[in-house]
């Protein structure tokens, strides 16, 4: 019974707001617009189930408020950085580079929270991956020391997502 339940709704919520979204958007509750948005919300999550990472296995919540809210300051900071240096000029232009990112962080679910973190921070541009997972590729805006980057990027964001994610464990 389980099985046939876990196969027809795979992804719940994602059915739910799928339904809804429909209505919401068609401005129509007939008949009509209630079985396409139900034949949405069941057939769009049972079709892309392959296209959605693994299970997220989350842990550690106090964690990840704090790196969200470092994050939200870290954002705050950058666009300060950014803004200063598309207002420079001369010699205090921005040398933007790429830099290697090793990665510890292995799973999906985390290296999707880092590749948005990187996204998001303005300056920073999650660019590529290893196909092993093993480095990350990052443009950066401003480079000033390397190693100093690296160094914080795995430490104020990938350390908490290795203990979220992967309970703690660093490989």
């Amino acid at each position: 019974m389980r099985t046939l339940v876990n196969r027809l709704f795979p992804a719940p919520l994602l059915s739910v707001a799928l339904v809804g979204l429909w209505l919401v958007l068609n401005r129509s509750y007939s008949a009509g617009d209630w079985l396409m948005a139900i034949v949405l919300g069941l057939g769009a999550p049972a079709l892309t189930r392959s296209l959605r990472p693994t299970t997220v296995h989350f842990s550690k919540p106090w964690v990840a408020i704090k790196l969200f809210l470092r994050v939200g300051g870290d954002v705050v900071g950058s666009n300060l950085r950014v803004l200063k240096g598309t207002l420079a000029s001369g010699e205090k232009l921005p040398e933007g580079t790429f830099i290697v990112v090793p990665l510890d962080l292995r799973d999906p679910n985390g290296l999707a929270v880092l590749a948005a973190i990187m996204c998001v921070l303005p300056g920073t541009i999650w660019s590529e991956m290893a196909l092993d997972r093993s480095a990350l590729l990052v443009h950066i805006f401003h480079l000033e020391d390397e190693q100093a980057e690296i160094a914080m990027i795995k430490s104020r964001y990938e350390r908490p997502l290795i203990e979220i994610f992967q309970s703690g464990s660093t490989s």
